[in-house]
């Protein structure tokens, strides 16, 4: 499965919620499993968007066909993208679904990892955080993906704030040291996003 995920800040906030909107034209597109977002919690001028195809051959296909005409409603109501394409390694909780009518946040984290550090980092991935976070109340469902150049994507949805809020105070310094996610990390950047019911796809 790819995972695309989107950043940007938005100048027109009607006008591009307006063009989100209009993002249920992917629905019957061969491949599109599924597509959310929303602001985030810390820069309210900030919009992630992340979306779900079975392969990149799918989506590849869509964006020689389609892309421009749904982007297009969107011109002009944002700085500032950036794009990444991201291949599904594993699930965090097993499951997964891209499904958002029952998250109320997405924590994402992008990780750049040092060459020499990958795999343990992925080892820590699944022995350390997976656990820890598939067995925290509110905690649905998530993905951990790659893509070249040690790049990582965790994706984590949350049936409300709060009960992430919980999950970060009682565990996250301990966990850290214990996965060694310092030695791991060259780069790491977070947000927590409060999804928007009417972006879902």
């Amino acid at each position: 499965m790819l995972v695309k995920w989107i950043r940007c800040t938005v100048v027109d906030r009607r006008g591009f919620e307006r063009g989100q909107r209009k993002r249920a034209g992917l629905l019957g597109e061969p491949g599109f499993r599924g597509q959310g977002g929303g602001w985030s919690r810390s820069r309210p001028e900030v919009a992630h968007v992340f979306g779900f195809w079975e392969s990149r051959a799918f989506y590849d296909s869509f964006v020689a066909r389609a892309h421009d005409g749904l982007a297009g409603a969107q011109s002009g109501t944002y700085k500032d993208m950036e794009v990444r394409l991201f291949d599904h390694r594993f699930e965090v909780k097993t499951g997964f679904e891209p499904r958002f009518t029952d998250a109320d946040v997405v924590r994402v984290a992008h990780c750049t990892v040092h060459q020499e550090r990958v795999e343990h980092f992925a080892l820590m991935q699944q022995r350390i955080w997976n656990p820890a976070m598939a067995g925290s109340p509110g905690m649905l469902r998530g993905v951990f993906a790659e893509a070249p150049g040690h790049e990582f994507l965790v994706l984590s949805m949350w049936r409300s704030s709060a009960e992430r809020g919980k999950y970060r105070a009682d565990r996250l310094e301990r966990l850290s040291l214990l996965a060694q996610t310092e030695t791991d990390i060259a780069a790491l950047n977070g947000d927590v996003v409060q999804l928007d019911a009417a972006w879902t796809v």
